[in-house]
């Protein structure tokens, strides 16, 4: 066979076997955690707001829970994974009580907005908060705070070209990508990874076939009874975007603003104690505060907890 015919053969064997990998290996839900569910109820949702939208620019409504306060000192919160705009209620109550006014965004895919754990394209997320953004006061100090998935979400926004929209960065047990020194193995148990899947994707992808970029590659240990509240599954797109980048040490060192990191170091997903040494060398003005005896969910819910975020922000 002459090589000019035998080339276009071999990508397409190349592209049938990775299409039917994608299509064939799905991940299997974990069991519920009971550490981050029992977490939850800790929150008094008595004076929740309610849910205002915004438009992005696709025409999409997307939600937000605003706390009104010093409208020149504006934090922008994003939720952790499976999460919704509620997730952060304590969070921003507690920056609230500090003068600060607080929007808690629920980012698309979640909370009732857009497709359920899928967004149209890697990046989606990315505009959604600019286009939130261009909705908000002109000057005074703009701060970007992100929880877990959510955390690795403000740190790669932080290093983008949109990055200057803010002026500070704050990390709440953020998720590092999988394979680096703070990642435990799933998640300690948080998440399904669809690896066959997602390695399956990444060869279309470089063949230029998204077609099937929509496919679940992750599950989450949501329990049944709250998966019509929270996004259990992610697809390939969301995967990609809602989390850090593979060049998360590039992103913490061209974040135009300070950047404060704060974890517990009982978190069951990572190792906080890692933090330091995996972040540090990249970015040796960063802040790192581990607080003694606190879970992951500990870190969105407890008093203790809040009290650190709210004094770092404060500074």
């Amino acid at each position: 066979m002459h090589w000019a015919l035998a080339i276009p053969l071999v990508v397409l064997g190349v592209s049938a076997t990775a299409l039917c990998v994608a299509l064939a290996q799905a991940p299997k839900a974990p069991p519920p955690m009971q550490t981050i569910a029992g977490a939850i109820t800790e929150i008094d949702f008595r004076d929740l707001p309610a849910k205002s939208t915004f438009t992005a620019r696709d025409g999409t409504k997307l939600n937000y829970r605003a706390y009104p306060g010093n409208p020149a000192k504006i934090a922008v919160l994003v939720h952790g994974s499976s999460g919704t705009s509620a997730s952060m209620h304590a969070v921003a109550k507690a920056l609230q009580a500090r003068g600060w006014t607080a929007y808690a965004l629920a980012m698309r895919g979640h909370d009732g907005t857009g497709r359920y754990g899928d967004i149209d394209y890697a990046g989606q997320l990315n505009d959604d908060l600019a286009d939130f953004v261009k909705t908000l006061p002109a000057g005074g100090e703009k701060l970007l705070l992100g929880f877990s998935s959510g955390g690795g979400f403000v740190l790669q926004f932080a290093g983008s070209a949109e990055g200057k929209l803010f002026d500070r960065f704050v990390l709440i047990s953020p998720q590092l990508p999988a394979g680096s020194p703070t990642m435990r193995p799933n998640a300690g148990g948080w998440v399904s990874i669809g690896l066959p899947r997602i390695i399956a994707l990444e060869v279309l992808s470089r063949f230029g076939i998204h077609w099937f970029e929509g496919l679940t590659v992750l599950e989450f240990a949501v329990a049944p009874e709250n998966r019509t509240v929270q996004t259990a599954h992610y697809s390939y797109r969301m995967m990609r975007n809602f989390g850090p980048s593979a060049d998360y040490l590039g992103d913490i060192k061209r974040a135009p603003g300070p950047v404060t990191l704060l974890a517990g170091n009982s978190d069951e997903l990572f190792y906080a104690d890692k933090f330091a040494n995996t972040l540090k060398p990249a970015r040796p003005d960063m802040k790192i505060v581990i607080l003694p005896r606190l879970g992951h969910m500990d870190m969105a819910v407890k008093p203790k907890a809040l009290e650190a975020i709210a004094q770092v922000v404060a500074e």
